[in-house]
C-alpha cells in the first residue's frame, strides 16, 4: 500500500535521500519541511499518513513538532530519523507516540527495513 509522507529534516541532503528511498518503494512524498514550525504547517495542509521527523532542528525541534502533529491527528505514523541516538531521547519519542526510530547515518537497507516495519 502506498503511503503519503511528509519529510522533516533541516538537512536537504537527508531529505533528498529519504525521498529517493520512499519513491523507489512506491510511496508518495507530499511535502518537505526544514524545521518543526514548517512541519506543522505542511502537516495541516497536506494531511500525510506518515511523517519522518528529525529531532534537532532550528526554530522548533522535532519532539515539539511531533507533539503538536499528534494532537492534530493521533493516527499519523511518525518515524523519528535523527543523529540523537541517546536512549532518553529514543524513549521520550516512543512514549510521545513515534512508531519507529532510526539513527543517522543510515544505509538505504536500514531505512527501508525500519520504514517497512512501521507499516
Amino acid at each position: 500500500m502506498s503511503e503519503t509522507v511528509l519529510l522533516v529534516d533541516d538537512s536537504e541532503f537527508i531529505r533528498l535521500n529519504i525521498r529517493k528511498y520512499l519513491e523507489q518503494m512506491g510511496h508518495v512524498v507530499v511535502g518537505e519541511a526544514s524545521n518543526g514550525s514548517e512541519a506543522i504547517e505542511q502537516f495541516m495542509q497536506l494531511a500525510p499518513t506518515v511523517v519522518t521527523m528529525d529531532v534537532i532542528m532550528p526554530r522548533m525541534n522535532g519532539l515539539q513538532a511531533m507533539k503538536q502533529i499528534l494532537d492534530i491527528n493521533p493516527d499519523v505514523k511518525i518515524l523519528v530519523v535523527t543523529a540523537m541516538a541517546h536512549e532518553p531521547v529514543i524513549k521520550k519519542a516512543l512514549k510521545m507516540g513515534a512508531v519507529g526510530f532510526i539513527t543517522k547515518p543510515f544505509t538505504k537497507a536500514d531505512f527501508v527495513r525500519e520504514f517497512a516495519s512501521i507499516m
